[in-house]
C-alpha cells in the first residue's frame, strides 16, 4: 500500500471510480464469496478506487457485522492496488461507529452519506460532519444531496476541517457547485479540495462537471459493464467527443431513460446488471425492489447495444 496520503492518490486516478454492489445468497444471506469475485474482477478491470458499502452497496441494508465483512474482504481483495473508501451514515453516534469499524477493516477513508431522516440547518450538518472527521483518523469525503445540501459558505467550513477531503455532488445544480468551487479557492487556497461528480449515471452530465473543474466521478455502469465505462472515460479525458456522444446518445441516455422506470433502479438495476453479467450477486433488500422482467431484458439489451458501438471503435 502506498504511503501518500488519500487525497494525493484520488486526485491522481486515472479511471472511473467504483462502487460495488453487495452480493447476497439465495437466503438473503450475504454472499461474502460473491463479493469478493465482484470487487476482485473491478479492480483487475481497472476500478481507480473502491467505494465499498456505499449507496450502490446497500449500506442501508446492512448489519455492523456485515459492513466489517464486506469492508474487510474489498481491502484484501485490493491488496493496496487502489485505494479503498467505506460508506458511514445515520446520526453521529451510528455514523461514527461505522467510521471506527471502517476503520478497524482497513479502508483508508469514508464516503459520509446524509443523516438518517432528520432535515438540519447548516450549522447543524457542519457540526455532524466535524463530529465524524474527528470520530477516526480516515478521511472523509461529504456526500451532498436530499437533506445534506450545504451553501458555500459552509462547505468553506468543511473544506477547513483537516480530515474532510472532498465533497461527492448528488445534487446537480450546477450554478451552486461552481460558487462552492470558487470558494473554497478563493477563502483556503491552501487546500486541494476534491470535487466528485455523484449523480447516478454521472456519465450523463461528466462533460458538463469537466465545464467547473471537476473531473472525479462514480461510475455505477462499471459494476456490470467496465469495458463500456473504461471506453467512455478514455473518450472523455483524450477528447474525442464522437466516441463520448455516440456512447452518450447510443447507450447512457437509454440508460438513464430506463433507470428512471422504476424507484430504486439505480440500485437495483445495477445488481441485475451485475447478475447479467454471470456473477450471481443476489437480489436487493426490502425496501428495494427487483427490476421487472422487461425492464431486465432491456437492459440487457442495452449492454448488447453499448458493446457494438465501442466495436464501432475497432
Amino acid at each position: 500500500m502506498t504511503s501518500d496520503p488519500l487525497a494525493a492518490r484520488l486526485a491522481r486516478v486515472q479511471g472511473p471510480l467504483f462502487f460495488p454492489v453487495t452480493a447476497y445468497g439465495p437466503d438473503g444471506a450475504l454472499d461474502l464469496e460473491a463479493f469478493r469475485v465482484h470487487v476482485a474482477r473491478g479492480v483487475d478491470a481497472g476500478a481507480a478506487a473502491v467505494f465499498a458499502c456505499c449507496g450502490t452497496g446497500e449500506f442501508h441494508a446492512l448489519t455492523l457485522e456485515e459492513f466489517r465483512d464486506c469492508v474487510a474482504a474489498a481491502v484484501e481483495e485490493t491488496a493496496g492496488r487502489v485505494p479503498v473508501l467505506a460508506g458511514t451514515g445515520y446520526g453521529a453516534a451510528l455514523a461514527a461507529q461505522y467510521a471506527r469499524i471502517a476503520e478497524e477493516a482497513g479502508a483508508e477513508g469514508l464516503l459520509a452519506l446524509p443523516p438518517y431522516l432528520v432535515v438540519a440547518d447548516q450549522a447543524g450538518l457542519v457540526r455532524h460532519y466535524t463530529h465524524l472527521a474527528a470520530a477516526t483518523s480516515l478521511d472523509v469525503i461529504v456526500y451532498q444531496r436530499d437533506n445534506a445540501i450545504f451553501t458555500p459558505e459552509r462547505v468553506v467550513e468543511l473544506a477547513r476541517v483537516d480530515k474532510i477531503i472532498g465533497l461527492k455532488d448528488g445534487l446537480g445544480d450546477l450554478d451552486l457547485m461552481q460558487r462552492v468551487v470558487s470558494a473554497v479557492r478563493r477563502e483556503v487556497p491552501e487546500r486541494d479540495f476534491l470535487y466528485f461528480n455523484g449523480l447516478p449515471t454521472a456519465e450523463l452530465t461528466a462533460l458538463a462537471y469537466r465545464g467547473i473543474g471537476i473531473i472525479l466521478y462514480s461510475s455505477a455502469v462499471f459494476a456490470f459493464a467496465p469495458d463500456i465505462a473504461l471506453a467512455f472515460h478514455r473518450a472523455l479525458t483524450t477528447g474525442d467527443d464522437k466516441t463520448v456522444g455516440r456512447l452518450l446518445d447510443g447507450f447512457f441516455v437509454p440508460l438513464v431513460e430506463l433507470r428512471n422506470e422504476g424507484r430504486g433502479y439505480a440500485v437495483s438495476l445495477v445488481k441485475a446488471g451485475v447478475r447479467l453479467e454471470g456473477l450471481d450477486v443476489g437480489e436487493v433488500r426490502p425496501p428495494l425492489t427487483e427490476p421487472t422482467d422487461r425492464h431486465i431484458e432491456e437492459l440487457a439489451a442495452l449492454i448488447e447495444q453499448g458493446r457494438a458501438l465501442l466495436e464501432g471503435d475497432a
